[in-house]
């Protein structure tokens, strides 16, 4: 029982580390808004922009690259203890995701900046680059969808290349 503890524990927090790597990731890669300061506080410069939408598809890109590569390699190096590494990638791709939205969006490595229009800016305001915010909530299923999908999608594989039902009859020869 110890055993398969350790390997749950082992993925969720492997998978935790990999999540703050991953925010750092995707707040230097993740093009920012552009805010307006205003006397009402910060308001989007350019409701037109696509920085939202981008953030929404860098995290998804990153965080569904990662549940692949976990799961892949999470399959083949758990042959012992499949069910409870499983189950870490499940719980440990939740805490991974939620760690790379707050990483990301607490520390800002690059603010690489979007201009906003001309036009649409009041002369004389002070135009910042905002902070990283998911606008899609869905993608925060991408790293545990991903990695237990691909998990299984391996699994499932191995299982039917050493099955018996692939023979003839079942291995049985004919009657």
């Amino acid at each position: 029982m110890t055993r398969e503890v350790r390997a749950f524990a082992v993925t969720v927090l492997t998978l935790a580390a990999l999540g703050v790597a991953a925010g750092l990731l995707w707040s230097g890669l993740t093009p920012r808004a552009p805010y307006q300061v205003t006397e009402q506080g910060t308001v989007l410069a350019d409701p037109t922009t696509q920085a939202l939408i981008a953030a929404d598809g860098w995290f998804a890109v990153i965080t569904g690259g990662l549940g692949l590569l976990c799961g892949g390699v999470a399959w083949f190096a758990a042959r012992r203890w499949m069910l409870p590494v499983l189950l870490g990638l499940c719980a440990g791709g939740v805490a991974a995701a939620f760690l790379t939205l707050w990483v990301g969006s607490t520390f800002t490595l690059g603010a690489v900046t979007v201009e906003a229009s001309p036009a649409l800016t009041a002369a004389g305001t002070k135009v910042v680059p905002g902070a990283l915010h998911l606008t899609a909530k869905g993608v925060m299923v991408a790293w545990p969808l991903l990695a237990v999908g691909f998990f299984g999608l391996l699994e499932g594989m191995h299982g039917y290349r050493e099955s018996p039902l692939r023979e003839p009859y079942g291995g049985i020869g004919p009657v």
